[in-house]
């Protein structure tokens, strides 16, 4: 990780945390490059949502960005670590930009350039390893659908700003749980794979520090032992759930892209996609695939 030796100004208003000169930080780049499924646009470049049980309402105006009702102490035991305000993304997009011994790499000068906001967020592993089962062969918009409404069946009510949320509910939460009792959230086949989930976590034959014990292979296997889980599903809860930054979640949609931006539009292999963006981004791999699958979706690269 690149800690940030460049500190931002903290100030705490009306029981608001209130940050003033950061950088490299844009909310919608954040929440719309498909790492997070709770936060929901508000309107004047606010977002609301909740991580790790607690609600939240951040907003952004240039360089300065407000957290509201937020407690000085959850800002840092919790929010600080949660949009990864100690690492140097600076550092990151200029490593990027550069390439692999120094060799310029237009394609992601132009990404990092194009997303400059993105980061990567620190989130719960339980969260998501379901939230990315439900993801499997699903849009968006049915994922966040699908999620909200299991936290609304089973998780636990919280009162924000006039609003109710409800937490993500956790393994044990879940261990009662049937497909029947499942059907409510409306995720067809995914229950039994959410299902074999929650068991493997509350035999004991997965845990959350079992998997952070393992380097980042060996968690991915481990995951993979989980029905529903394959490889990019897999890459993604490393990614976003460990911060395993070597991991290039890779898709349909991602390949075309590495196709069309490395490889002159011709068809390769998933395979070999995967070997030459571990060649060329290495530990560097999950902060190059955000910014190539903002930059281009944004630019409807691959598509047309």
């Amino acid at each position: 990780m690149w800690y940030n030796i460049r500190i931002m100004n903290i100030e705490v208003q009306n029981n608001n945390i209130i940050l003033s000169d950061v950088r490299d930080f844009d909310l919608r780049h954040i929440f719309d490059c498909g790492q997070c499924f709770r936060f929901n646009a508000i309107g004047d470049g606010a977002y609301t949502g909740v991580a790790f049980d607690r609600p939240l309402t951040i907003s952004q105006t240039g360089d300065t960005v407000t957290l509201y009702e937020t407690s000085e102490r959850d800002f840092y035991d919790v929010w600080y670590d949660y949009f990864d305000f100690g690492n140097d993304y600076s550092l990151i997009k200029k490593r990027l930009s550069h390439g692999n011994a120094g060799n310029a790499d237009n394609v992601m000068r132009q990404a990092v350039s194009y997303g400059g906001g993105i980061r990567i967020l620190n989130q719960n592993l339980w969260e998501m390893i379901i939230s990315f089962i439900i993801s499997a062969s699903n849009n968006i918009p049915r994922i966040k659908g699908i999620i909200e409404r299991l936290c609304a069946a089973f998780g636990e009510k919280r009162e924000y700003m006039g609003s109710i949320y409800y937490t993500f509910p956790d393994a044990e939460r879940m261990s009662s749980l049937t497909e029947d009792d499942l059907s409510v959230i409306r995720a067809g086949f995914r229950d039994k794979y959410i299902l074999d989930a929650v068991n493997k976590f509350t035999s004991g034959e997965l845990s959350v520090q079992y998997l952070n014990g393992l380097d980042t292979s060996e968690a991915k296997k481990a995951l993979m032992s989980v029905k529903g889980i394959g490889n990019k599903v897999s890459d993604c809860i490393l990614l976003f759930g460990m911060k395993r930054t070597d991991s290039f979640p890779i898709d349909v949609w991602i390949k075309r892209i590495m196709e069309y931006c490395y490889f002159d539009g011709e068809p390769q292999t998933i395979d070999t996609v995967s070997k030459t963006a571990s060649k060329k981004f290495g530990e560097l791999g999950g902060y190059a695939q955000q910014y190539l699958f903002f930059y281009a979706r944004e630019q409807r690269i691959g598509l047309d």
